[in-house]
């Protein structure tokens, strides 16, 4: 079978198990994009986000329950990675997961024999929102710069791009993501976090103590 291309870098071939079509259900979930940790537009991981009913929560979702941040209006150390959710997620482990709803629930999910979902970091929600777009919405023209994205974006959004994605399954109920405020991993101040809209991209802070969406990922390296 034909390897995959991705710019900058041919990701091993399908056989060799790695994603090759955005939305395509993969390791538990369904293939999201790629990420480049180094920020030079290489793929270091491709990333997969949990299926809607089981690995979701908040109003819009079969699981409905709306969570916290955290507990409390505290700062949590080491969580403050904007593209590495389970560097972040771990840290809140460390910090005392029970504190941390939104991580917790992604920390304890098993989803097709997978246990290492964790809270995605804002440009990982980031890439998810530009790949999988639930809506036919404006986008936000404050946000969607993203170095760790695949290729990198340094422009801002427009509004009308990205557009909604043409992946059936996420641009219906099936798998789409509920067009509204998700938590990332990463902390933006001692008493507050940030916070991805997806009903526009939008990027940005919130109290911890406030209830949100949750949608857990999990990654691949290559």
């Amino acid at each position: 079978m034909s390897p995959i291309y991705v710019p900058g870098k041919v990701v091993l071939s399908r056989v060799q198990q790695y994603p090759a079509v955005l939305g395509e259900p993969w390791g538990g979930g369904y293939f999201a994009g790629y990420i480049s940790h180094t920020a030079d537009g290489n793929p270091t991981h491709a990333l997969i986000v949990a299926p809607r009913a089981t690995g979701a929560t908040g109003t819009g979702y079969t699981l409905t329950t709306m969570l916290q941040w955290k507990t409390a209006q505290t700062s949590t150390t080491a969580t403050t990675s904007p593209f590495d959710g389970a560097a972040n997620t771990a840290a809140m482990v460390t910090a005392g997961i029970a504190d941390h709803p939104a991580a917790e629930f992604c920390k304890n999910l098993n989803i097709g024999g997978f246990t290492d979902w964790y809270l995605p970091a804002r440009f990982e929600l980031d890439i998810a929102y530009f790949n999988l777009k639930p809506t036919t919405a404006n986008n936000n023209t404050t946000a969607g710069a993203n170095s760790y994205a695949v290729p990198a974006r340094a422009a801002t959004y427009t509004l009308a791009y990205p557009a909604q994605t043409a992946v059936t399954a996420f641009n219906t109920s099936s798998e789409a993501f509920s067009d509204t405020f998700h938590w990332p991993s990463d902390q933006f101040s001692a008493t507050t976090a940030f916070i991805n809209n997806f009903a526009n991209g939008q990027l940005t802070g919130s109290l911890k103590t406030t209830t949100a969406r949750v949608r857990a990922f999990r990654r691949i390296a290559l």
